[in-house]
């Protein structure tokens, strides 16, 4: 039966836009206005930066207040990470403990795991990498290949992940890897394992993206002991939690904002001689921006009233990321005549990061299908 789909209108609180004064006051004081911004979330890190973030309480900001939190709603932090995004600010480092990780802790970790770690991310001392894809499985996670076998105390980890963002600069990685056999049910038998990134079993080598950064790369585990406690939740859940882990992932306004910068810039590059194309296309950018943006706060909205909206956070990052993909392509073939060096800087950059954006959280062909059972279609 199918089933439809809500992004109902969702307005931000007065105390969410008191917030992002607040946050671009800190912005203009914090970033150098003569550097290249690049509003992809992936683009830059700074621990120096994320720690002056954390000591302003936009870390963990949700979370409660026994481990660090502010229990501040997820429109607030929405308001938050739409102002980091925009400014291009350094936000690798923090990045996916305070989007997923530490969300992962509070639904299904120990008490033990969220006094040990939480603390630490709110603060900006502690970041994490996501361990999921593997070499030769695609966008197929169900065929995972790395294998956590029990032993006294813990378990062995070997195998392999790989696209690991800053893993070479992180501390731990949260990792999916298989606690049982394969079986007919190809979901069941997979658990989520805390992994020292530091450990000396563990090997990082760097992949270089089309721009000559090492952001990404290949995680190597030989027989890494991972204790008991470093399990998160029931060992043979793994899949469940990482369901709703993506729920995190794939909603935030980072699945649109990646080639805002190129948005901006190609503005800035109009003037009164603008052609009507080159209007049109910066109108019908802005277009889809604002409609992108009101479903992601929707979405927001939901995740505020405790729903967790897998289809329609499904749906914003597939739609995302087509159009952070079509940005800079669509600019490029109508910009100026002479066009100024930070604009063409800004779009070659873009062009370069644009390949990952429909990658990364999942493939769309993924994500099509995530849609297609999320509306009963399959």
């Amino acid at each position: 039966m199918f089933q439809g789909l809500a992004f109902n209108p969702f307005t931000l609180p007065p105390e969410a836009e008191a917030l992002r004064s607040e946050v671009r006051k800190f912005l203009a004081e914090s970033l150098d206005p003569a550097s290249l911004p690049n509003s992809d979330f992936n683009a830059g890190d700074s621990s120096d930066f994320s720690k002056a973030l954390g000591q302003r309480g936009w870390i963990g900001m949700t979370w409660p207040k026994q481990y660090g939190g502010q229990d501040k709603s997820f429109l607030e932090r929405y308001v938050v990470t739409e102002e980091l995004l925009a400014a291009g600010a350094p936000v690798g480092c923090h990045w996916i403990a305070d989007r997923q990780t530490g969300p992962l802790l509070l639904k299904f970790g120990s008490e033990e795991q969220r006094k040990e770690f939480l603390p630490k991310i709110v603060n900006g001392d502690c970041f994490f990498s996501i361990g999921m894809s593997e070499p030769n499985t695609g966008s197929d996670l169900a065929s995972i290949r790395s294998t956590a076998k029990k032993v006294e105390g813990g378990w062995l980890l070997n195998g392999s992940k790989i696209w690991t963002s800053y893993a070479h600069t992180n501390h731990y990685m949260v990792a999916l890897v298989r606690t049982e056999p394969a079986s007919e049910n190809r979901h069941a038998g997979m658990s989520q394992v805390i992994v020292d990134l530091k450990d000396n079993n563990v090997s990082i080598n760097g992949i270089k993206n089309l721009s000559g950064e090492e952001d990404f790369n290949q995680v190597f585990f030989d027989d890494v002991f991972i204790p008991d406690d470093r399990v998160v939740g029931e060992p043979g859940n793994g899949w469940a939690q990482v369901i709703s882990e993506l729920g995190y992932e794939r909603s935030g306004p980072e699945r649109f904002l990646s080639a805002f910068r190129v948005l901006v810039e190609y503005s800035r590059e109009l003037t009164s001689d603008a052609s009507d194309d080159q209007l049109s296309v910066l109108g019908r950018l802005v277009a889809h921006l604002i409609t992108l943006r009101r479903m992601s706060i929707s979405v927001a909205g939901m995740l505020e009233n405790g729903e967790t909206p897998i289809t329609e956070a499904a749906l914003i990052k597939d739609v995302g990321n087509a159009y952070e993909r079509l940005v800079p392509e669509v600019v490029r073939l109508s910009q100026t005549r002479n066009p100024s060096a930070r604009f063409l800087e800004t779009l070659n950059q873009c062009v370069l990061h644009a390949p990952s954006f429909t990658l990364r959280g999942g493939t769309r062909e993924i994500l099509k299908g995530v849609i297609a059972r999320g509306l009963g279609l399959r």
